[in-house]
């Protein structure tokens, strides 16, 4: 098993305490999140994928206001997606319109 650095044993420290409270504010969100875990602990196989960087980007952007990691989210997005159950939301962040950059013309 790994090490931990300061910083996780000083997590650890707080949660063993007793001291770490949830920063879930709804049973729905909690749902959601269990459902996440559930994602990533059911894994049975592993696939690659390539993606533009702007993309991965976007998408690492968007785990950060979710709050979970990337692959999770994209494993997330994917499993909604083959069992019918993907809805699209809005973001706070801004999207690009038209899934790619423009470039810059020389001046």
């Amino acid at each position: 098993m790994k090490t931990l650095d300061r910083y996780e044993k000083q997590v650890l420290s707080a949660f063993e305490a007793g001291k770490l409270k949830s920063t879930v504010t709804s049973e729905a969100a909690l749902r959601r999140y269990r459902e996440y875990a559930r994602a990533t602990l059911s894994k049975n196989k592993r696939g690659n994928i390539r993606l533009s960087t702007p993309d991965l980007s976007e998408i690492q952007a968007r785990a950060a206001e979710e709050g979970i990691p990337y692959q999770t989210l994209i494993a997330s997005v994917l499993h909604k997606f083959v069992a019918g159950r993907f809805a699209e939301k809005t973001s706070r962040l801004t999207t690009r319109a038209s899934g790619r950059g423009k470039k810059r013309r020389a001046a």
